[in-house]
């Protein structure tokens, strides 16, 4: 099972601006629909994709449709063929029209980040790497979308800058030095789940292990040289590549022995994925 680990009140939240921008003061099309009237509506996706993105669908059934009962056919997570129905719902019938676009905005925008995250993943199995996200993501729906890298089999790295110290190359000249940076950060942030110290060069790593670093971001770092990197840092620290990653190169940056390889475009370069809702007998 997914961990959902996002407060009720987030996803009520996220819900209500997107209704609030597409509802309005209400649905003039689902007006021609008299009050009385029930269906049911099969939503059937129509490629193969990894699905997520059910309790933002639920959330939207909450408030626009209370009375609606939905049967899930998937998981959260779980991979469909083209064309296999995903959920069913059952309920007035101009409620339903007036849910429907919000309910596939969530899902198919959600499954396209879980089902690109899954492609990647996929590269990676057999060797050690995990596949992580990044902070590119689309303001206001971050948990949303790192929610569906867990659902694609991905890792997330820090939610924001709030809980986790990631030291990059303007923190570095900023404060005189690399060593400086990490020093202040272990000083002045004993709170933060981790202190990571982001390097773009050999002898940056070199400095980063000297002075103890437990965590290091190797920036756009070619080929030759992460694999340098491995073996200098020789276990001694968690070894993190970022940076000019695609599904053509990331099984080679991870036969390399890394940890981790974040990669912004699970978040910043989604296509949707294409959901339908037909009504039916």
């Amino acid at each position: 099972m997914i961990e959902l680990d996002i407060p009720a009140t987030q996803i009520e939240a996220d819900v209500q601006r997107a209704l609030s921008e597409d509802v309005g003061l209400g649905d003039l099309s689902a007006g021609i629909v008299a009050a009385n009237i029930r269906a049911r509506a099969v939503v059937i996706c129509r490629e193969a994709a990894t699905i997520c993105g059910r309790p933002w669908v639920e959330a939207t059934l909450r408030q626009l449709a209370p009375d609606a009962t939905t049967t899930w056919h998937l998981a959260e997570g779980e991979r469909c063929e083209p064309g296999q129905p995903v959920f069913e719902i059952v309920g007035g019938a101009r409620e339903l029209l007036t849910a429907e676009r919000t309910c596939l905005n969530f899902i198919q925008f959600l499954s396209g980040i879980a089902t690109k995250t899954a492609a990647f993943v996929d590269q990676v199995q057999g060797t050690s790497a995990r596949v992580l996200d990044t902070r590119k993501t689309i303001p206001g729906l971050r948990q949303a979308e790192k929610y569906a890298v867990r659902c694609g089999g991905g890792y997330n790295h820090r939610m924001g800058l709030f809980d986790a110290v990631l030291i990059k190359e303007n923190h570095i000249h900023a404060a005189g030095s690399l060593s400086s940076a990490f020093r202040l950060a272990q000083t002045l942030t004993p709170e933060a789940k981790f202190i990571q110290v982001e390097v773009e060069t050999l002898a940056q790593l070199d400095e980063a292990l000297t002075i103890g670093v437990k965590m290091v971001l190797l920036d756009n770092m070619p080929l030759e040289s992460v694999r340098r990197a491995v073996a200098i840092a020789g276990g001694s620290c968690s070894l993190e590549v970022s940076g000019g990653v695609n599904l053509k190169n990331i099984r080679t940056y991870a036969q390399t022995g890394v940890d981790r390889i974040s990669v912004g475009g699970l978040v910043k370069d989604v296509t949707a994925v294409d959901f339908s809702m037909r009504f039916s007998n």
